[in-house]
């Protein structure tokens, strides 16, 4: 057995840990803005782990930490503490050709497909541009030929190889910036609201083309939304981010059919349903007040000031993410099934 083989996770293992994931901005004021005055929350407490093979859905309102959460874990923003487990090694004290390893097993697929793709460049140059950072992949003479096979799995025509994004739909650009995070092979696959850009119709092509490759590749997904029912549709465990910090987590069926957690009830009842005979079995929960600053949250539980379970104890004392009930994690004291999606 080769020391890569030897070394690799097996089905259903943990391929990433992350524990207790801290990112804070400072706010600077002054002409030099020198003076720090405070810090943005934006990440602040984090700690969940991917499995092999497996979609992890994070969801949350806009401004929760979900796409800080996926830049500090691309590396593209340091963290402020916390570690992240690779395989079992800190990628955040990975250095040179370490790194340069991990970058080709992690890759990211952006929000907008208009303006994650460069317009002076051909859909080719675009999808081939890893191949140029990291060589070792595929040999010059070799690139073109990878490229077109890469179109060709996410569904586009390999003849279009010297098109320019603009001359693609939404839709299209979306499959060649998956096709470009293919292109290094990766192991796990950072999706940063990649349908919330795309009509209704397209989304479904774009949610059935990344379980495929999921399926074909063994792709491990972080899968970033704060469309429900889209997280739903592709997740085999799903986080409940607010405010910086993940509120409940489990699987599937446990947070859509048995959340315990007043604000995963309250997101779950603002789902829109298709079927007008179900439309009012269901009790919409309405949320009085705005999303507090993370420069300045509250103290104890952050929900408490927009939750109508809060008490005295939400104020004194911050919730842990335990098991209470339901079988699985929640950060809340007064956690309580409760049934909301018909």
């Amino acid at each position: 057995m080769s020391e890569r083989a030897a070394t690799e996770p097996a089905p259903g293992e943990a391929i990433l840990e992350v524990r207790d994931l801290v990112k804070h901005f400072p706010v600077r004021v002054g002409v030099l803005f020198k003076h720090v005055i405070g810090q943005v929350r934006a990440v602040d407490g984090v700690s969940f782990e991917l499995r092999r093979g497996e979609t992890l859905g994070v969801v949350g309102e806009s401004g929760c930490g979900k796409s800080t959460l996926a830049q500090v874990l691309m590396r593209l923003e340091p963290p402020t503490s916390g570690t992240a487990l690779y395989k079992g090694r800190d990628m955040f004290a990975m250095r040179g050709a370490e790194l340069r390893k991990l970058r080709r097993s992690i890759q990211i697929v952006l929000q907008d497909p208009y303006t994650s793709l460069n317009p002076r460049m051909t859909v080719g140059d675009i999808v081939g541009e890893p191949f140029d950072i990291h060589p070792e992949v595929a040999p010059k003479g070799e690139r073109r030929a990878k490229v077109r096979e890469l179109l060709d799995v996410v569904g586009l025509n390999p003849e279009h190889i010297n098109r320019y994004p603009h001359q693609f739909s939404g839709g299209q650009r979306q499959r060649i910036g998956i096709a470009r995070a293919l292109a290094l092979r990766p192991e796990i696959i950072i999706c940063d609201e990649p349908v919330s850009a795309l009509d209704v119709s397209i989304q479904a092509q774009v949610m059935n083309l990344l379980g495929d490759l999921q399926s074909e590749f063994g792709l491990s997904y972080v899968f970033i939304a704060h469309d429900l029912s889209v997280v739903r549709h592709l997740s085999d465990r799903v986080a409940v981010m607010y405010l910086g910090k993940i509120v409940e987590i489990g699987t599937e069926d446990e947070i859509y059919s048995h959340p315990t957690h007043p604000y995963t009830q309250a997101l779950l009842s603002a789902v829109p349903v298709a079927d007008p005979t179900v439309r009012g079995q269901r009790q919409v929960i309405r949320l009085e007040g705005d999303v507090p600053s993370p420069v300045d949250p509250p103290s104890g539980c952050r929900f408490r000031t927009r939750c109508w379970k809060a008490q005295d104890v939400c104020a004194e004392e911050v919730p842990e993410l335990v098991t209470r009930v339901a079988g699985h994690p929640s950060a809340c004291h007064f956690a309580e099934e409760r049934s909301v999606v018909p």
